[in-house]
């Protein structure tokens, strides 16, 4: 049996604190701060999706499909009908032309970090899907 005697001193306790850890990230947005949810290991971090080249993928894309169903005849037409630039339909309908394993790169969010809509708007791409893949291989290598 345990005796218990109430001697009215303190009790300290040498257990360690606990500690909550929320992983998340800072990250600008438009000029503000915003946390992002962070993966707990590196393993499972998310894909970081660039919502401009997504846009324009979709854009290229759906222009292209207008094209080949005969429903538009031209870039230019397109580019009258959406009341943009005919350099900018031309330059984003490239993107069409580029590998299907970059494109399903590009949309599950695996792209270079240092890829830009820019950048693939002024510069083009080899024709070749092997070159294609060499020109992303090197962005962050």
């Amino acid at each position: 049996m345990t005796r218990i005697i109430q001697t009215g001193d303190a009790i300290q306790r040498r257990e360690p604190k606990l500690t909550t850890v929320i992983p998340v990230r800072i990250k600008r947005h438009g000029g503000r701060k915003v946390m992002i949810p962070a993966p707990e290991t590196p393993e499972a971090e998310a894909p970081e999706h660039h919502e401009p080249i997504l846009n324009a993928l979709s854009r290229a894309f759906h222009w292209q499909r207008l094209l080949d169903e005969g429903r538009m005849t031209s870039g230019v037409e397109i580019a009258r009908q959406e009341g943009l630039n005919q350099s900018s339909v031309n330059e984003l309908l490239r993107l069409t032309l580029l590998s299907p394993q970059i494109v399903r790169a590009l949309l599950a969010g695996r792209q270079p970090k240092t890829l830009t809509l820019r950048w693939l708007k002024n510069h083009e791409m080899p024709a070749d899907w092997d070159a294609q893949r060499e020109v992303f291989g090197g962005f962050d290598g």
